[in-house]
């Protein structure tokens, strides 16, 4: 019983760590574009070509 007093601080820290990450994404805008995603799979032009 005395590694839940370990494992239990150690969870909640690490999905605390793992919360702040996700908002830190969410407001840096890096979920900004989902649907061109899945918009652009389905197309048939491809775009292997650099940009300039």
């Amino acid at each position: 019983m005395d590694i839940l007093a370990i494992l239990i601080p150690a969870s909640l820290f690490l999905g605390g760590i793992g919360l702040v990450a996700f908002f830190w994404a969410m407001r840096t805008k890096q979920f900004d574009d989902p649907e061109g995603d899945a918009n652009r799979i389905l197309t048939k032009e491809w775009d292997d070509k650099p940009k300039p």
